[in-house]
């Protein structure tokens, strides 16, 4: 017999409605069945042959802008970088964060079409109150309020892994909830009454991403394709290199046809090979999804409200911080895997350009840099002289947080091939870095980095 009761009524008692509690059923009964996710490779085939967005035109794009939404997810901490408020106020230029070229451009595309595009940022418990105390600045604009432009993501309980039953954490009971992944949108599109909303407004797209992919813009060629698709999902997907062969991959489902993604925990050891094999497998998801709501509202009709989406256990311990806590399960869903719930979904492959996501000290670098230019428009782009590739750069430990790099300065990077710095250094204004350049300081006390030009060599 399910122990989801349990659940259920913790759930209930946090204000979590229908949807998610739905979804957390789904998934709480997989587990229970011990479903393995595996999809081995002799029931796949390589995506072949898809539409390319460097061959696509403007089309009706421009004039189909009041019809699409703007949806970002903004539940991260940046927890990893030594954040404590959300990753969106991270500065990319001074007194310019992430956020606040996400607005820019929803407010450019607002001008260009005279249409009032919304803007909808799925925030956490976590970063809704930073989030939108940094959003009053924007309310001749509209986009200050919760009801304006919040959709909170749902929390869902930790699991006991012994018990199965909700873990219980006395000393800080924030720690037995966690998030769901960032296949919450779904429900959360529903239980928020976003979707219906939207949908009454006319709206019938909407353009889904990461709020730390500065690449992930709308762009009107590819809002016309996918509308004269007809298609109800569309995934962004770009090509794997080397350094992209451990993360999934797209395929095509022997069995049916259909489009899927498949991580390396859906790998079965022996298939590892193939899974990692970039001129076979040569796709992989960046995280922008075009929806058409209409249809995603049907099919969540025809899935009793839920749309079957593969359930990811992530074994954790209760705090984090604390190895020694009680191991838990965390049961996540992939925002991306619900290509495989659509007939008739498409995938789109696009530039490297497109995804352009900043995970660590060094993405940040690179984007504060020169190598990058920030329009007025919010599009944050590689310099032309770059040809599309950044530059490589790789930092010690002493960098792993943000904080670090305000001591560091930022050099010109825009000639810059690959840049490596171990240990404590100092750049001075001026500093231009070319080709491929190290800078190694083995002592304890900081090494100013004087103004000029360093090319190709270690310093």
């Amino acid at each position: 017999m399910s122990g989801f009761k349990a659940f259920e009524i913790k759930m209930r008692t946090a204000g979590m409605g229908d949807a998610a509690v739905a979804v957390f059923k789904r998934n709480y009964e997989a587990l229970e069945r011990n479903e393995t996710g595996m999809i081995p490779e002799d029931t796949i085939e390589p995506a072949r042959d898809l539409p390319k967005a460097a061959e696509l035109r403007d089309g009706k794009g421009m004039d189909r802008l009041g019809e699409v939404a703007i949806i970002k997810l903004n539940g991260g901490l940046g927890t990893g970088m030594g954040l404590q408020g959300p990753k969106s106020l991270l500065d990319v230029r001074e007194g310019i964060n992430f956020l606040d070229l996400m607005v820019r451009q929803t407010l450019s595309l607002r001008e260009k079409s005279d249409t009032k595009v919304p803007l909808v940022l799925m925030n956490s418990f976590s970063t809704s109150e930073d989030t939108l105390a940094h959003l009053q600045k924007y309310q001749a604009e509209g986009l200050a309020s919760a009801d304006e432009v919040e959709m909170m993501q749902n929390m869902i309980p930790k699991i006991d892994a012994k018990t199965l039953k909700p873990v219980e954490w006395r000393a800080d009971p924030d720690q037995e909830w966690c998030p769901p992944g960032h296949g919450d949108v779904y429900p959360a599109l529903v239980g928020s009454g976003w979707l219906d909303r939207l949908l009454g407004q006319g709206v019938k797209y909407a353009f889904v991403s990461n709020s730390d992919n500065l690449g992930a813009v709308l762009d009107p060629a590819l809002l016309d394709f996918f509308a004269e698709s007809g298609a109800p999902f569309m995934m962004e997907v770009t090509r794997r290199t080397a350094a992209d062969k451990k993360g999934g991959h797209l395929a095509k489902r022997k069995s049916d046809g259909r489009l899927l993604l498949r991580e390396v925990a859906q790998c079965p050891d022996d298939d590892l090979d193939e899974f990692q094999n970039i001129d076979k497998h040569q796709y992989f998801n960046t995280n922008s999804l075009w929806l058409n709501l209409e249809k995603l509202k049907a099919q969540l009709a025809a899935d009793s409200g839920v749309l079957p989406l593969p359930m990811i256990k992530n074994k954790k311990t209760v705090d984090p911080r604390d190895p020694s806590s009680t191991p838990v399960f965390q049961l996540e869903i992939a925002m991306g895997s619900a290509i495989e719930c659509f007939e008739g979904a498409l995938a789109l492959e696009t530039p490297r350009s497109r995804f352009a996501p900043v995970k660590t000290t060094a993405d940040l670098l690179a984007l504060r840099s020169d190598a990058y230019e920030v329009l007025e428009d919010g599009q944050v782009l590689l310099r032309e002289e770059r040809n599309g590739v950044p530059p490589d750069i790789s930092l010690s430990s002493e960098y792993k947080l943000v904080d670090s790099l305000e001591g560091l300065g930022v050099p010109s990077l825009i000639h810059c091939r690959s840049l490596k710095i171990s240990g404590l250094h100092r750049f001075e204004s001026g500093v231009v870095i070319e080709g491929d350049v190290a800078f190694e300081n083995a002592n304890a006390e900081c090494k100013s980095i004087p103004a000029g030009t360093y090319k190709d060599g270690s310093y």
